[in-house]
């Protein structure tokens, strides 16, 4: 079984807004599509196979049925109830989802699915997956959720060529690592780490977010978990947010920058 970085979830209550101001940063994105059964839709920011999506609440009474997909209870939750925006969950890419639900279930996870998903693109098209939702109770911060594309990757590269969404950003920017803040450093990393079996960095301290912070290697964009060392941005963060993800990282830029937008960090390097 295979595990890869697939996508960040960003909620926005109006997810084209990301488009402009992504543009200005030189980064393309687009108008993803709707989800018709689950009352969302998207803009889409891709890096390879790597995105970004910016998912928004298009009919809040379907939307605030959902009970299975626990992603849109979780928009739901926070735009409707919390109204906050920005980073919120990621979904990592297997290839046997049947199989990882039996392996979660038996590790003692609450396991929503696998359920069917689809997207209708803005050409008509319609994109299908599966999803599976792990929870525990004993974690402030959300488990990913995974996802199986019923198209295989190669496939799937040439639909994104196809239609632009790939290499069409001012110079040639990576996605290289996804930042969380959490309040234990080590329990998040043996935890996560133990989940898909990555390997683990040594410890170090971001002096720009003032924390500590160690990453799981995994393949696509790193994770990377950071603890508050006193005040400051990761501090901050985790006092008006809690646990969650924070801070995009991307390579390649030609800048030198960290800069708040979209109600998330963003470092360009």
């Amino acid at each position: 079984m295979q595990f890869s970085f697939d996508h960040l979830v960003c909620f926005l209550k109006k997810p084209e807004d990301a488009i402009p101001l992504l543009k200005q940063r030189g980064i393309h994105a687009a108008n993803g599509g709707r989800h018709e059964s689950w009352g969302t839709y998207n803009s889409l920011s891709y890096f390879g196979l790597s995105y970004i999506e910016f998912l928004g609440i298009e009919n809040q009474s379907i939307a605030a049925k959902q009970e299975e997909n626990r992603l849109i209870t979780q928009i739901v939750e926070q735009l409707s109830k919390r109204d906050r925006e920005g980073p919120a969950r990621i979904a990592i890419r297997t290839d046997g989802i049947e199989q990882l639900a039996v392996k979660l279930k038996a590790e003692g996870y609450t396991v929503y699915g696998p359920l069917p998903g689809e997207r209708v693109r803005a050409d008509g098209q319609v994109i299908s997956w599966s999803l599976l939702f792990p929870e525990n109770g004993d974690s402030e911060l959300t488990l990913p959720f995974f996802i199986q594309w019923e198209k295989p990757d190669e496939q799937r590269i040439l639909d994104l060529e196809e239609q632009g969404l790939i290499n069409s950003h001012t110079g040639n920017p990576k996605f290289e690592s996804v930042g969380y803040v959490v309040h234990n450093l080590e329990e998040a990393i043996i935890k996560w780490g133990n989940l898909f079996n990555l390997k683990r960095s040594e410890e170090f301290v971001d002096l720009t977010i003032n924390a500590r912070c160690r990453k799981l290697e995994l393949p696509g964009v790193t994770l990377l978990f950071c603890t508050p060392v006193g005040e400051g941005l990761a501090a901050k963060v985790l006092k008006e947010k809690g646990e969650t993800p924070f801070l995009i990282n991307l390579t390649g830029t030609g800048q030198n920058r960290l800069f708040e937008m979209l109600n998330g960090l963003w470092r360009f390097q």
